[in-house]
C-alpha cells in the first residue's frame, strides 16, 4: 500500500506526531507480547530448530505496520516483542513519473517501491533493487538484485555503462548512486523521526534504518542493538550508539539469525 493510501486521523497534517497512533503502536506492542507469552507455552523446538528463546524481550523500532513479519518470526522462537516505532514515513507528492526514458531504475528500499509503483507510469529498459524484499514490493520484473545488499553492492555488479539512471527514494537517502552514475533522483517519501511517550525497555533493540539509529541515539538508552546492516551500523556508532550484531543478510532472514545470534 502506498503511504498516501493510508487513513490519516481527521484533525491532524501529515507526517505530524499522532498521539492516537502512538496510543495504537503501544497497544499493538502489548498484544504482540501477550501473543508471545501464549505461545511459548505450547512452543516445542522440532529436529534441526533453533532453539527456543524464552524470557527475553526484543524491541523493534520500525512502523507498526512494517513490523509485523518480524514480530511473528521473533514469537515462533520464544522471543517477546515490543513494537516501539522510533520513525514514521511520510510522502511526497510528485504526481505521475515516466519511465520510458531511463535505461536503469535504481530501487533500495521496500518503502521507494511501493510509492514508485504508485505512480509509474512506462517502463524503464531495466530495474536494479537492492535486496529480496525490494524486489518483491515492486512487483515487475527486476533484472538485478545484487549479492550484497547496500549501495556500493549494486554499484559493484551494474553493467558499464549504465546510460541513463533513475534513482528513486527516500529524500534523505545517501547520494552514492547520484555521485558515481550521474543519476537523476525523485524523493518519494521523507523518514521522520519519532520519540515513544515511554522509552521502551527489552534485552535487544532492532535498528533498521540510520534514520533509526539516529533516534535512538536520542534516548540515550543502552539496550544492546542488532542492526540490520552496515549503513544502519555506521549511523549507530557515528551516534554514540555501540552495536552488538550486524545482520549478514539485509533482509528480515538476517534480521532473525542476528537476533538468535545476539541471544546466544
Amino acid at each position: 500500500m502506498c503511504l498516501r493510501d493510508r487513513r490519516w486521523l481527521p484533525g491532524t497534517r501529515r507526517g505530524a506526531p499522532r498521539r492516537r497512533e502512538a496510543d495504537r503502536a503501544r497497544r499493538c506492542g502489548r498484544r504482540i507480547v501477550a501473543r508471545a507469552a501464549k505461545r511459548r507455552r505450547s512452543c516445542r523446538a522440532g529436529p534441526g530448530a533453533p532453539p527456543i528463546r524464552r524470557g527475553l524481550t526484543v524491541v523493534l523500532t520500525r512502523p507498526a505496520e512494517r513490523s509485523a513479519k518480524l514480530a511473528g518470526r521473533l514469537e515462533s522462537l520464544g522471543f517477546d516483542v515490543v513494537v516501539a516505532p522510533l520513525i514514521e514515513l511520510e510522502p511526497i507528492e510528485t504526481g505521475p513519473i515516466d519511465l520510458s526514458p531511463y535505461d536503469w531504475l535504481l530501487l533500495t528500499s521496500i518503502t521507494g517501491a511501493r510509492e514508485l509503483r504508485c505512480r509509474a507510469e512506462g517502463e524503464a529498459r531495466r530495474t536494479a533493487a537492492i535486496g529480496k524484499a525490494t524486489a518483491e514490493a515492486w512487483g515487475r520484473k527486476v533484472d538485478l538484485v545484487p549479492a550484497v545488499s547496500t549501495q556500493e553492492g549494486l554499484l559493484a555488479e551494474l553493467p558499464r555503462p549504465a546510460g541513463r539512471v533513475l534513482f528513486a527514494g527516500a529524500e534523505d537517502a545517501r547520494r552514492l548512486l547520484v555521485d558515481e552514475l550521474g543519476a537523476d533522483f525523485i524523493a518519494l517519501y521523507r523518514t521522520r523521526t519519532v520519540r515513544p511517550a515511554q522509552p521502551p525497555e527489552g534485552d535487544f533493540v532492532v535498528l533498521a534504518s540510520a534514520s533509526a539509529a539516529r533516534g535512538y541515539a536520542e534516548l540515550g538508552l543502552s539496550i544492546p542493538v542488532v542492526s540490520i546492516g552496515p549503513e544502519t551500523t555506521a549511523a549507530a556508532r557515528e551516534a554514540g550508539v555501540n552495536v552488538l550484531q550486524e545482520a549478514r543478510t539485509h533482509d528480515l532472514e538476517g534480521l532473525v539469525e542476528a537476533v538468535l545470534a545476539a541471544s546466544a
